[in-house]
């Protein structure tokens, strides 16, 4: 079997359109010995309108954008693609994969394409089951950086070589082949088939989404469990307290942390506190040592007193908390 280690770079990429600039693979055989190796550069049929993940700033491809329009387009281009990605005899592989499938998805509708037909390996995926981390995601460069690949960054045939090398380094630290590793992480491939496109998964990975969901579970268990509290408790404020009309607003990981927030805010409504749940309209936000994230530089930005738990307990027991 050999196999494809595809990428794709794209003039534009909006909601329902994706308008592929550049095709770059390479193609080798179980031993990662390569057969070939292209960039196929495609007249994408419109300008370049490049932006980073976010929509932002703008990405620089290692193109002359002018010299496109003297391309072949996508559907000239087409025989030479499908041929290459529904190989029977190849297992294709890409970085971050999805997003190129999408690609070709969207491309392939564009044009009035029959859908394409095969399945798929991620490297991403893969390095992030060797490293048994799901919570975020890696960078082509970052992974090639680690394993000492170099390469020209957004180049898609060295986007493409890359990601063979990424490939073939962990192959031979596990000491298998590429079909063996993705057995060994119990990883199943991806697929596009109809135009509709199933992820690459694994047994990790799915553990990793449950684990998730049941801290998730648990957090908002934890503020509810708070919420109640302090429906409950306010009800018993000190309205004499020498910090009355004051409101005290708690980061969400203080309010998940059920026992010491229920101990502060007690401390709250006996100084003749109210309780905010919005950290701009607070009098001061307290937080967990080490904290950061929006809703902090919220508090920070509206000028509030901003404590860690343990300093506002201080403070209140400092300040004595006022009597009834």
């Amino acid at each position: 079997m050999n196999y494809l280690f595809f990428d794709i770079e794209c003039a534009g990429v909006f909601k329902n359109v994706a308008k592929i600039c550049a095709f770059g693979y390479c193609l080798t055989d179980e031993q990662f010995h390569i057969l070939e190796k292209e960039d196929l550069l495609i007249n994408p049929q419109g300008n370049f309108h490049l932006t980073d993940r976010k929509g932002e700033r703008g990405l620089v491809l290692p193109y002359k954008y002018e010299d496109f329009k003297s391309y072949p387009t996508f559907p000239q281009r087409a025989e030479k693609i499908y041929g290459l990605l529904q190989d029977p005899d190849t297992l294709v592989a890409g970085h971050a994969t999805m997003n190129d499938v999408k690609y070709l998805n969207l491309e392939s509708r564009r044009f009035s394409l029959p859908s394409f037909r095969f399945n798929f390996a991620d490297t991403q995926f893969l390095y992030m089951n060797k490293i048994a981390e799901f919570s975020r995601q890696f960078a082509l460069g970052t992974i090639a950086q680690e394993l000492g690949v170099e390469f020209t960054p957004h180049r898609a045939v060295d986007d493409a070589y890359a990601t063979m090398k990424i490939a073939e380094a962990m192959c031979k630290e596990a000491n298998c082949t590429l079909l063996e590793l993705i057995e060994k992480y119990g990883v199943r491939l991806g697929r596009i088939e109809n135009y509709e496109i199933a992820q690459t998964t694994s047994t990790a990975h799915a553990k990793h989404i449950e684990e998730v969901a049941r801290r998730k579970e648990e957090r908002e268990k934890n503020r509810a469990a708070f919420y109640i509290f302090v429906d409950r408790a306010k009800r018993s404020r000190n309205k004499n307290g020498r910090h009355k009309g004051k409101r005290v607003c708690f980061s969400h990981p203080l309010e998940q942390c059920v026992e010491q927030a229920k101990r502060l805010i007690a401390g709250a409504f006996e100084a003749g506190m109210f309780y905010s749940y919005r950290a701009e309209e607070c009098d001061y936000y307290i937080c967990l040592a080490g904290e950061s994230g929006q809703r902090l530089a919220s508090a920070k930005e509206k000028a509030k007193r901003v404590f860690t738990a343990e300093e506002f307990e201080e403070f209140l027991r400092f300040d004595g908390a006022g009597s009834r």
